[in-house]
């Protein structure tokens, strides 16, 4: 693994700023490969071993994807809205599992880390950098349950909503009055009040700029 330093500066340009979440989060993801034995997360046959639950939607979770190469789209990195400073590490092979939390105490401890730095974010960028791993963080050995829908790969499995036709992947639909159904069909959606509707332009495609020749020749019948 690269340095914390040259992880830093490039986690701060993929993420667009430096700021104290980013120093927080390079070190989260260093120091949790290194607990369950990736020491080159990106690389392809290490990557492929790794699982990371992170339970945030902050700047510290986009340094930790940085860092361990985890992406939505590969299934390796799963976002869990806890509001909490907090990653989950996985080896899939060994199926070691170590969660670390960002510490409320590490806060607290800024101006004692960094005495001579002005400003609360100039103050913490330094003391978090300081700060031994002990300070910043705790770290807990946990247990995940996985099943096959969680892994990484190919689509395991595609059912049909019995409400909407919409196809669900992966193991994510619920049973209601013992039918299959989508999510957004149930009370478990994010959005509500769904309508159809049409847009300016709506037959672009970025091969062929025009009109759809499939609608145009079925306009021609």
């Amino acid at each position: 693994m690269k340095n914390f330093h040259s992880l830093l500066q490039e986690s701060s340009i993929a993420h667009g700023h430096l700021c104290p979440g980013q120093v927080v989060g390079v070190r989260m993801a260093m120091l949790g490969c290194r607990l369950i034995g990736l020491n080159e997360p990106t690389r392809q046959d290490q990557i492929k071993k790794l699982l990371v639950y992170v339970e945030m939607d902050r700047c510290t979770a986009d340094s930790v994807a940085y860092v361990t190469g985890v992406k939505l789209g590969r299934r390796s990195l799963k976002f869990m809205d806890y509001g909490i400073m907090a990653a989950t590490f996985i080896n899939l092979m060994t199926q070691k599992s170590i969660r670390v939390i960002s510490t409320e105490e590490s806060r607290e401890l800024v101006t004692e880390y960094a005495p001579e730095i002005q400003g609360k974010s100039n103050q913490q960028l330094t003391a978090y950098q300081r700060m031994p791993d002990s300070v910043l963080f705790r770290v807990q050995e946990v247990q995940i349950k996985l099943n096959a829908f969680d892994l990484p790969g190919p689509t395991r499995r595609k059912v049909t909503c019995s409400r909407c036709g919409q196809v669900i992947r992966d193991g994510r639909e619920v049973i209601r009055d013992n039918k299959i159904v989508c999510k957004p069909c149930t009370e478990q959606s994010y959005f509500s009040d769904s309508r159809e509707i049409t847009w300016p332009d709506m037959n672009w495609s970025p091969v062929n700029p025009g009109a759809d020749p499939i609608q145009e020749q079925a306009v021609l019948k």
